[in-house]
């Protein structure tokens, strides 16, 4: 019997970091995929070994290399490879009115059609699994300020849907979309405030409240097709301007 083993895209910075060190407590084998941030993924292999479990890091560039030999060589060194997380994303802002081809390229190309086909390499070459793609709250809204990367998500979020029956009962596709929980670095104290302002809960979440999401999905096997959002609320406080809340 082999060990579980999960491929967790972008796992080496930011959330999916966290994924990659949780799934490894869950008592994952990680096939940790790096593009630049060789460095930091050094030093989470490291971590995840110290936790008695094996890791290996996968460099591929999803702009120029072959995606089936990722999860190709991915299922060789874990035969029980049954798990592929998308975490992997880039992002440019820019209105429509601003937005080159180039840029469309690149984000789509990222957080759209490598997570599509990286799940279809996955369902060739597993026999059961699960995939699990993160998404973004942002899919709820229409924030033309952020259109390429925008959209490419909500293509992710409609992907995840579209995968879910196509590859049932055999894969179990779902998605997380977090909101508030680490804005980048350059987002000073002052809009964090204001942004957690607008959350209903009122507070900024916890990298362990997508961890919690995360388990649900990978232990709830009558989930299917499913957009976890955790955002405290955020993306339902969609109220809109009415006669009630006017003030002349």
């Amino acid at each position: 019997m082999h060990q579980h083993a999960a491929m967790v895209t972008g796992g080496a910075t930011r959330l999916g970091r966290y994924f990659s060190e949780a799934l490894a407590d869950a008592g994952y084998d990680i096939a940790l995929h790096v593009n630049r941030s060789r460095e930091e993924a050094e030093k989470v292999a490291h971590v995840i070994r110290a936790k008695g479990r094996e890791c290996e890091i996968f460099p591929c560039d999803f702009l120029s290399d072959d995606l089936s030999d990722l999860i190709q060589s991915a299922k060789q060194r874990f035969p029980g490879l049954n798990l592929l997380l998308n975490s992997a994303s880039t992002y440019e802002p820019a209105p429509i009115a601003a937005t080159e081809l180039a840029a469309l390229e690149t984000q789509f190309r990222v957080n759209m059609f490598t997570p599509l086909l990286l799940t279809r390499h996955f369902a060739e070459a597993v026999q059961k699994g699960q995939v699990i793609n993160i998404i973004d709250n942002k899919v709820a809204y229409h924030q033309y300020p952020y259109a390429a990367y925008l959209l490419s998500k909500k293509s992710l979020a409609e992907m995840t849907r579209m995968a879910a029956l196509e590859f049932a009962p055999r894969i179990r596709i779902n998605g997380i979309a977090p909101g508030v929980v680490l804005p980048a670095s350059q987002r000073t104290s002052d809009y964090i405030k204001w942004r957690i302002e607008g959350i209903p809960l009122k507070r900024q979440g916890d990298p362990n409240h997508l961890v919690q999401a995360l388990h649900y999905l990978l232990d709830n096997p009558f989930v299917a097709g499913q957009i976890l959002f955790v955002d405290g609320g955020e993306s339902i406080n969609l109220e809109g301007r009415h006669s009630e809340n006017y003030s002349a």
